[in-house]
């Protein structure tokens, strides 16, 4: 089935770079418009911009930091003024915790984080949805990750986030299919971002993260790309039902 996003409009989070930038750009090359968020680096949300404008697709960058909901409120109503609706929101954008146990967490590190990955996308979600119900199709997409699997020590306020992430994801299932609405959860593994390197530089001691190329299924870490592929796969026509699930890419563990 060939796949096309064409009439579409997406709005994706933290899509100036990684994983976000991935999938913005995968999407306009299935033929959706594009809402590119970022909170700081405007200058690399221009040039995500500019890659999809040259695929021949309308976007446009905004700038809101998403656990605030007066920025969500104001990103959406220009996002629907500029683009004249909204039928896939992207929730992607996220930070890292500091890897430090329960007992050493500074309080004010674990509400940020929460507000990022859990409150964040639930404001959006509810700022999206009168829009989104008036599309013949709406999905919304939270990029999760493999820590909601493994529940490692030292990372509880990222591990809580992305769990209450999921949590909201498998509500809203629930809630918004009978408006023809698909919420599903995309659980990558260690992938190549300016994240992901700065984790792994923390974790194993490797300067550049493909010496660990040879650890991981198919003898590469996951790429931006594999994970945008997933993505676009779920929000088109070729996922016709699936609905409330959860999709690792994390190469069969």
């Amino acid at each position: 089935m060939e796949v096309s996003l064409k009439g579409r409009t997406a709005l994706v989070t933290g899509a100036s770079r990684g994983i976000g930038r991935a999938i913005a750009i995968a999407l306009a090359q299935s033929g959706a418009d594009v809402a590119v968020n970022y909170r700081r680096e405007k200058a690399a949300a221009d040039e995500v911009v500019a890659a999809i404008t040259a695929l021949g697709r309308k976007a446009r960058a905004y700038a809101a930091s998403v656990e605030s909901v007066e920025d969500d409120a104001r990103m959406v109503a220009e996002v629907v003024r500029d683009f004249g609706g909204i039928s896939i929101l992207v929730n992607n954008a996220g930070i890292a915790s500091r890897g430090q146990s329960v007992a050493d967490t500074d309080p004010a590190e674990l509400e940020r984080v929460l507000r990022v990955h859990a409150m964040a996308p639930h404001f959006l979600s509810k700022l999206v949805l009168p829009h989104m119900r008036k599309e013949k199709r709406g999905d919304i997409i939270m990029i999760s990750s493999v820590a909601t699997q493994s529940l490692a020590a030292n990372g509880a306020p990222y591990s809580m986030g992305k769990a209450a992430m999921e949590a909201l994801a498998l509500t809203l299932a629930k809630e918004e299919r009978k408006h023809g609405i698909r919420t599903n959860v995309v659980g990558p593994t260690l992938t190549d971002t300016e994240m992901g390197r700065r984790l792994a530089q923390a974790r194993t001691g490797v300067k550049n993260i493909h010496e660990l190329d040879d650890q991981y299924p198919f003898g590469h870490v996951c790429s931006p790309e594999e994970v945008a592929a997933a993505v676009v796969y779920l929000v088109s026509d070729a996922n016709p039902y699936a609905n409330g699930q959860k999709l690792y890419i994390n190469g069969g563990g």
